[in-house]
C-alpha cells in the first residue's frame, strides 16, 4: 500500500515550491512574443527539463554535490543570482530584444531550471528522497513529484487562452509585475544562503 502521509506530504511541498499558478505570469512574459507553437512547445519542455533535473538530483543529489564539493547553499546562492538576472531583464525590457530573435531556448533557462527545478525543489526532493525505504515510499514519493508537474504542464499549457484575454498590453503590465515578483523570489533565495553560510560558519 502507497504511504499517504509521504505523498501527501511531498505533493504539498512540491506543489508549493514551485508555485505553478506563479509560474504562469512569467510563463507569460518569457514567452510574450513567440508563436503558439513555440510557446506550447515551451511549456511541455520546461517541465520535462525541471522533472529531469529533479529525478537525478533524487537519486544522485548527494553524491553530485559532494563530488564537487558544492553545499546545497552555494547551489541556492548561484539560482537566486541567475533568476535576479532575468527579474532585471523583465523589469527593464531588455528581455524583449532577446525574445524578439528568437533563437533562445527559455525552456532551459530559466523556466526549467532554476524557476521550477530551483535550489528549493532540489532541497526537498532530496530531503524526500532520504525518506525512502522501500517501494510503497518510493511510489508515493514518485506519485508526489509527477502530479505537481503535470499541473505545471496544464497552467502553463492553458496560459494562451489568458494572453487572448490580457493582449501584448496586459502582458506587458504582467512583465513588470513578474520581474518585480522573481527579483524578491531571487533575493530571498539568495539571503537564505547567506543565513547558511553564516550558520555553518
Amino acid at each position: 500500500m502507497i504511504n499517504g502521509a509521504l505523498l501527501a506530504s511531498s505533493f504539498v511541498t512540491l506543489f508549493v515550491i514551485m508555485d505553478p499558478v506563479g509560474t504562469v505570469p512569467i510563463f507569460l512574459s518569457l514567452t510574450s512574443g513567440r508563436s503558439v507553437e513555440t510557446t506550447r512547445k515551451a511549456a511541455w519542455q520546461s517541465v520535462l527539463v525541471s522533472f529531469g533535473v529533479i529525478s537525478v538530483f533524487a537519486f544522485f543529489g548527494q553524491a553530485i554535490l559532494h563530488y564537487l564539493g558544492i553545499t546545497l547553499a552555494s547551489l541556492q546562492c548561484a539560482g537566486g543570482l541567475l533568476l535576479l538576472l532575468v527579474a532585471l531583464q523583465l523589469l527593464t525590457g531588455t528581455h524583449g530584444e532577446q525574445k524578439a530573435v528568437g533563437d533562445t531556448n527559455i525552456a532551459l533557462v530559466p523556466l526549467g531550471t532554476p524557476l521550477l527545478a530551483g535550489p528549493g525543489a532540489i532541497a526537498a526532493t532530496m530531503v524526500f528522497a532520504r525518506q525512502v525505504h522501500g517501494l510503497d515510499d518510493f511510489l508515493a514519493v514518485s506519485i508526489g513529484f509527477v502530479g505537481v508537474h503535470v499541473i505545471l504542464w496544464l497552467m502553463m499549457r492553458f496560459s494562451l487562452p489568458i494572453l487572448k484575454v490580457i493582449h501584448e498590453s496586459g502582458v506587458m503590465l504582467v512583465t513588470r509585475i513578474s520581474g518585480l515578483l522573481l527579483a524578491a523570489i531571487a533575493v530571498q533565495m539568495i539571503e537564505n544562503a547567506v543565513i547558511a553560510f553564516i550558520e555553518s560558519a
